[in-house]
């Protein structure tokens, strides 16, 4: 990667994104096209699905929901697919959390560190990429100076690009599903790897 004259991390590193905290899905409007989770406390969450407006059926509210490829394919396509509907009780909603600037630290930590409550899904917050073993295949945040662009997937691991920057491509997630399902080739940018960071 490119050093600043003085050595190590450019002179103005983007501030940490940030963090991911589920929320009961229940009383929410928002849930068209929203990331969500599903489980039941005491047992464990199930990611990377979208959901859909909430309907009612026999007094009961629950939640269309579907793998996130299968949502990218339908918008993408513009095809119905089926939706299993999950009791509305058992859903949360990604939301980001407000920037806490008291709080930069990221780091992975030892594993007291890292216990949580099963009552509901914990907040997660954002690892530097520079930090991870592996990071292919990943929900990754692109950090600029002015703003956090979401919705990416690193694409390669860490490497060296031909100008010398440490460096990961990413795509965006549409691109990245669609290499799934119809074997598209994603468009992808080099990102130097100070400015990433995965959800």
């Amino acid at each position: 990667m490119t050093q600043n004259p003085g050595g190590g991390w450019p002179p103005t590193q983007p501030a940490t994104p940030p963090s991911i905290v589920p929320v009961p899905a229940a009383g929410r409007t928002d849930l068209r096209g929203a990331r969500l989770l599903i489980g039941v406390p005491g047992l464990g969450w199930r990611g990377d699905l979208r959901g859909d407006a909430a309907v009612v059926q026999a007094s009961r509210t629950y939640v269309p929901v579907l793998p996130e490829q299968e949502w990218y394919r339908a918008e993408a396509e513009q095809i119905e697919v089926f939706a299993p509907l999950v009791p509305i009780d058992r859903v949360w909603v990604e939301t980001i959390a407000a920037a806490d600037p008291s709080n930069p630290s990221t780091s992975v930590g030892d594993v007291f560190s890292r216990l949580v409550s099963l009552d509901g899904p914990p907040r997660r917050p954002p690892v530097a990429v520079r930090d991870m073993p592996t990071v292919a295949g990943r929900r990754v945040v692109l950090a600029e100076p002015t703003r956090a662009l979401r919705d990416l997937r690193a694409v390669t691991e860490v490497y060296q690009s031909s100008d010398g920057d440490v460096c990961v491509r990413v795509c965006s997630e549409l691109e990245w599903y669609r290499w799934a399902w119809n074997g598209q080739l994603p468009r992808t940018r080099e990102v130097p790897i100070y400015l990433l960071w995965a959800e």
